[in-house]
């Protein structure tokens, strides 16, 4: 049983990780997006619509990458280039891909995943190591969504601490005018980030309808954006930690169905996530250490004329 709930809270945290990691690296150049729902909300629509018309799965990745990416441009557009307040484009942002993603699958509603997506997305074993007791099993037993996020993860934390272009970006996030003052394109960096941090969320959002679920349902995330926002702060800015914090909030998205029979309130348990993430949100408030504390120009517009 321990080896399912946690096979389980790996798959409920993919979409979590994913989304996490896309914020974070938007929120390490500056920009503060909170549209992460709306992005993984355009994301699953376009990839469950592609996937379930060509019966292709990577025509799903594709469009689900690519829609998540447009409504990043979108929030991009309006903070880096018209420079407007971060927070309320991040909020409309959201908003937008609610109302998209609700119109777009009015026609989806009850539909099915052709198999040949279900089947591609399908765990697949690795040999040997897939074998080892309880680890093994829970780590190398996975579609490839859930690998893919394993080395993403580990890709970004390489990129942003131990390469020059990474530590860039941090210098952009901390202080804007010394790095620009030390030649590094600034609006090129950001929109960069915030492009792949959208393509991010929108496979997020793809992971819930085109493997998890994998049927059409209005609101499929659930408010998942959100508790990404809270994890990038959970995990103080560091993809690594990351991990740990979107698969401990993908077992507690789970919980409720593994321990029915223990005759606890189902909705008490579905407010779970929920109440950690306000938990965690109020102790990261509290902690004033140097260490895992947010870019300094985080949410603040740069302008260049008063360098």
């Amino acid at each position: 049983m321990l080896v399912n709930i946690l096979k389980a809270s790996l798959v409920a945290g993919t979409p979590l990780l994913l989304a996490t990691l896309g914020e974070l690296i938007t929120e390490k150049a500056g920009n503060l997006n909170l549209g992460v729902e709306g992005m993984m909300l355009v994301g699953a629509i376009s990839g469950f619509a592609l996937g379930f018309y060509f019966q292709n799965p990577y025509m799903a990745l594709i469009g689900a990458s690519l829609s998540g990416s447009f409504a990043a441009l979108i929030y991009g557009f309006l903070t880096i280039t018209l420079r407007s307040n971060q927070v309320v484009s991040g909020l409309s942002l959201t908003i937008f891909g609610t109302g998209l993603s609700s119109f777009l699958g009015t026609n989806f509603v009850g539909k099915k995943m052709p198999v040949e997506v279900i089947n591609f997305f399908k765990p697949i074993e690795i040999p040997l190591i897939s074998k080892i007791p309880i680890i093994g099993e829970v780590l190398f037993n996975q579609d490839i969504y859930v690998y893919f996020s394993y080395i993403l993860a580990v890709f970004l934390g390489i990129y942003l601490f131990k390469t020059r272009k990474g530590l860039n970006l941090t210098a952009i996030g901390e202080n804007p005018s010394a790095a620009d003052a030390a030649g590094i394109k600034i609006d090129l960096y950001k929109y960069i980030h915030i492009l792949i941090g959208g393509a991010l969320c929108g496979l997020g959002g793809a992971y819930l309808s085109v493997v998890q679920v994998p049927t059409w349902q209005e609101n499929i995330t659930a408010g998942r954006g959100w508790i990404a926002i809270a994890l990038v702060i959970f995990s103080k800015w560091n993809p690594f930690k990351s991990i740990y914090g979107a698969y401990l909030f993908g077992g507690l998205s789970i919980i409720g169905f593994r321990i029915q029979y223990l005759n606890i309130s189902q909705n008490l348990l579905n407010m779970l996530p929920y109440i950690v993430t306000i938990v965690v949100l109020v102790f990261s408030s509290l902690n004033k250490s140097k260490e895992g504390s947010p870019p300094k120009s985080l949410s603040l517009p740069y302008f260049r004329e008063e360098r």
